[in-house]
């Protein structure tokens, strides 16, 4: 019984040994292109790979991000402004990467630009708000990767798809929960779909971390303007107290992902 759990354990290891020795060859030679890099999570991958020799294409939301990028990095990466909820914006992102890649084709697609709602419940959005999240998280990363689909064919590259935790436990997430979902659902379908073509997909579910989408104080304040738009007769239902409990939730929630990381 023993050597057959001491032989499972040794067989663990050697196996996760071999995973950690496979490495990409010619980083230099690979184009990545990543989306939402004016901060947080696209930001740190950019100048990650960047430093590791890769040819990094970043898309910023705003030009002020792009330049504040630039100037961390070298010389090889290269930024574009794109707003994943506007098509003629994916199209004109896809024709720049795909001046830059050419016959190479997209070694890598990092759909990271996401949005994150305030702490309310359901009934408290505005479909003005809710259809923000989605376009944001969901439509706009579906366009983006089937935009960019055919270069990333022509590499037999990969796909990363950022999610959330809150994309598999429906707790507290509201929307963003649901977009994610979303997410989740695509990746799953497209994993399989192009399979044959040599194209990876991946998804990465980011637990606790401090980002902006994180802070506390944003966060309450985002949640105050929330309840305030909420019609009288939802408030009513609720109650001035039951959000006043809500607030501390969200308080508490933020803090221990402080603390975690």
């Amino acid at each position: 019984m023993w050597l057959y759990l001491v032989a499972l354990v040794g067989l663990y290891h050697l196996l996760r040994w071999y995973r950690e020795r496979q490495v990409v060859s010619h980083l230099e030679d690979k184009y990545v292109f990543i989306t939402g890099c004016d901060s947080g999570f696209g930001n740190l991958l950019a100048r990650q790979l960047d430093r590791r020799g890769m040819r990094v294409l970043a898309a910023c939301l705003m030009e002020t991000g792009a330049e504040q990028l630039r100037s961390k990095t070298s010389d090889r990466l290269e930024t574009v402004v794109l707003d994943v909820t506007k098509t003629e914006s994916i199209v004109a992102a896809t024709q720049w990467v795909k001046e830059r890649v050419g016959n190479r084709g997209l070694w890598g697609l990092v759909n990271n630009a996401g949005v994150f709602q305030p702490f309310a419940y359901l009934e408290w959005q505005r479909p003005k708000d809710y259809m923000a999240i989605f376009q944001v998280n969901l439509i706009g990363m579906v366009q983006v990767t089937l935009s960019m689909l055919s270069l990333v064919k022509k590499a037999r590259g990969r796909i990363v798809n950022v999610s959330s935790v809150l994309g598999r436990v429906a707790l507290c997430g509201g929307f963003y929960s649901c977009s994610k979902y979303g997410v989740e659902g695509f990746s799953d379908v497209l994993r399989r779909e192009i399979q044959d073509f040599g194209v990876k997909v991946s998804i990465i579910e980011p637990g606790s971390f401090k980002t902006r989408m994180t802070d506390a104080e944003l966060n309450i304040e985002r949640s105050k303007k929330a309840w305030e738009a909420t019609p009288k007769h939802i408030k009513e239902s609720y109650g001035q107290q039951f959000f006043d409990n809500c607030k501390f939730v969200c308080v508490c929630v933020c803090v221990c992902v402080c603390v975690c990381v």
